[in-house]
């Protein structure tokens, strides 16, 4: 199994309809939003309409044509038609922010199903080995529940414990050597590379042997390994500093 590989997939059928029905509100959203230029083209005929009405019967005022008052009614008709367009424009304009914010809302949801749809395709994060499995296909998936055990056996990792005297001349990235037991006479020698050491001692525990029977407290250290196949999980070794 490499990195990245597609191993398994939770069942996506209620998201899927999830997110037709969050796209299907979104378009209605957006169509709802008003034209704001359509139902303002008629107010702005009629004030054009206006302005060359007031310009008419100022050139009838020059002449003596008309009157004070036909001239004072047509700016108030003009001044009319310009307060109802900027009121038009300010309603079609909240009416359009608001429903712009609808829709981004909406968006916003979109993402997180698609969010939740790629999550539910399961892709191994190491290359490896997959060593258990833990479910089924058809049986239900809940969070928290492993689904696979899957391990690197190229680099595998020992863990040992040292006394606090031994430590002293233990350092990160030090090369040491791992003894194999595989059982009877049958052992092999690997280098490995000191990776990790705690930083607080513990109890040696009952599985493990120290060349100092009054050794109570250890440190644990890690050893990576390089496999050549015959190392297994679970296995004893020996280090040798």
């Amino acid at each position: 199994m490499n990195l990245g590989q597609h191993v398994a997939t939770i069942d996506t059928a209620l998201l899927v309809l999830q997110y037709k029905q969050l796209q299907s509100q979104q378009s209605s959203t957006e169509q709802s939003s008003p034209d704001i230029a359509a139902q303002a083209a008629v107010l702005r005929t009629q004030i054009a309409h206006q302005q060359n009405e007031c310009a008419r019967i100022s050139r009838l005022l020059a002449d003596g044509a008309a009157t004070q008052k036909q001239s004072d009614d047509a700016e108030a008709q003009l001044k009319v038609l310009r307060g109802q367009l900027n009121a038009l424009l300010s309603t079609l304009g909240k009416n359009r922010g608001s429903i712009s914010e609808n829709a981004l809302a909406l968006q916003y949801q979109k993402e997180q199903i698609e969010e939740q749809i790629d999550k539910s395709r399961i892709m191994s994060p190491i290359t490896g080995t997959v060593l258990l499995k833990y479910a089924e296909q058809g049986e239900f998936a809940t969070t928290g529940r492993p689904l696979l055990k899957v391990a690197d056996l190229n680099n595998i990792y020992l863990r040992s414990y040292f006394t606090a005297s031994q430590l002293a001349g233990l350092k990160i990235g030090q090369k040491v050597t791992v003894t194999a037991d595989f059982g009877g006479d049958e052992q092999y020698e690997y280098p490995g590379i000191v990776t990790w050491i705690a930083q607080e001692s513990e109890f040696t525990p009952k599985s493990i042997q120290t060349n100092d029977t009054r050794a109570n407290l250890v440190y644990a250290v890690k050893i990576a390994v390089k496999n050549d196949g015959r190392l297994k999980l679970g296995q004893y070794g020996e280090v040798r500093l």
